[in-house]
């Protein structure tokens, strides 16, 4: 499991963090056994050594009316790889850019009020990105519930 770098307890309230980032420390520690005091210093050098990065909320888009997800794959010539990532970190419905692997590529997410905003987000945005070799476009038809996860972030 990925959790094994850390002890037994730090596992434990890890895996409570991720059902549920609201828990209180109370709430934690009645569930793993320690005081709250406890509870928040665990939390607290967990966020320190970089193990917690932060605590975030997940909007589903396909829950409001109208609104659009898509992914993007994106290859790009290797002179112009920070270029493209700054355009798109310009662009307030970009929501996540990652590099994968492979030579310069991106995985990109983007969300939309409407098909329409997408539509001028793919055609003006990448029209514009000359040094783009390859770009795949997928929209998102469903959000499959899988239930808390934990999110790897890989830089």
């Amino acid at each position: 499991m990925y959790l094994n770098g850390l002890d037994e307890l730090d596992q434990k309230i890890v895996q409570l963090l991720i059902k549920n980032a609201r828990l209180s420390y109370s709430d934690i520690g009645k569930e793993v056994g320690i005081s709250r005091v406890a509870v928040k210093a665990r939390i607290q050098a967990l966020e320190k050594k970089g193990v917690i990065e932060e605590y975030t909320t997940i909007i589903n888009p396909q829950k409001i009316s109208g609104a659009i997800s898509c992914y993007f794959e994106i290859e790009t010539l290797s002179n112009s790889f920070t270029d493209v990532i700054d355009i798109l970190n310009q662009n307030n419905i970009v929501t996540q850019i990652y590099r994968v692997t492979g030579k310069n590529k991106l995985h990109v997410h983007a969300v939309a009020a409407s098909n329409s905003e997408m539509e001028h987000f793919s055609c003006d945005t990448y029209q514009g990105l000359l040094v783009v070799v390859v770009i795949l476009f997928s929209r998102v038809l469903h959000k499959m519930d899988m239930g808390p996860r934990f999110i790897f972030i890989l830089i």
